[in-house]
């Protein structure tokens, strides 16, 4: 009696373990690779993630928020500064005055970080603010410019989830295919 209950129970974890720890999951990853498979392959690009901020500097890129992690995915988590902070209040002062030196007034989200300390996406009216600063680094139209935000910008998910973003990388690399296009 012992060994056929001991027997069972090893066949029943056997079975298990055939169910849910190996046909489970193949079936899962192969419907992730067959259906979505951008995003399962972490959503790569050809100069790293889009769901990973990359870092851009100067007036000739559309900036991104600044992230205490550096974009450094493995050191991902906001500053947790809170609004009475005085670091927080010198760090934005600080961004301020670098964005305003690129000839950018900048808004609230472009110069506070995120919370996962990785976001690679901005406001549309953050990037609308930056266009005539990279327009006239890049030597190109301002309507232009603004032509390539506004085809940028992803609306609310389900049409009223969340609010319009505009990711970074996406668009600085649509800026550098315009500018080689253009000979800029």
């Amino acid at each position: 009696m012992l060994l056929r209950q001991l027997f069972r129970s090893v066949v029943a974890s056997v079975l298990f373990f055939v169910l849910l720890g190996l046909a489970y999951p193949a079936i899962e990853t192969g419907i992730g690779q067959a259906f979505f498979s951008h995003q399962a392959n972490g959503s790569l690009g050809p100069n790293g993630s889009t769901l990973i901020g990359q870092t851009f500097t100067g007036p000739r890129w559309f900036q991104g928020r600044p992230e205490p992690s550096g974009n450094n995915p493995l050191a991902s988590g906001g500053s947790n500064l809170g609004p009475r902070s005085k670091v927080l209040a010198a760090d934005v002062r600080h961004e301020v005055a670098v964005l305003q030196k690129e000839g950018i007034t900048p808004r609230n989200a472009l110069v506070t970080s995120s919370g996962s300390g990785l976001d690679p996406d901005i406001t549309p009216a953050d990037a609308y603010a930056e266009a005539p600063a990279v327009a006239r680094a890049n030597h190109l139209p301002l309507a232009a410019v603004r032509h390539l935000v506004a085809r940028h910008v992803t609306g609310r998910e389900l049409g009223f989830l969340g609010s319009p973003y505009v990711n970074v990388l996406q668009l600085n690399e649509a800026l550098a295919h315009l500018k080689g296009s253009t000979g800029a």
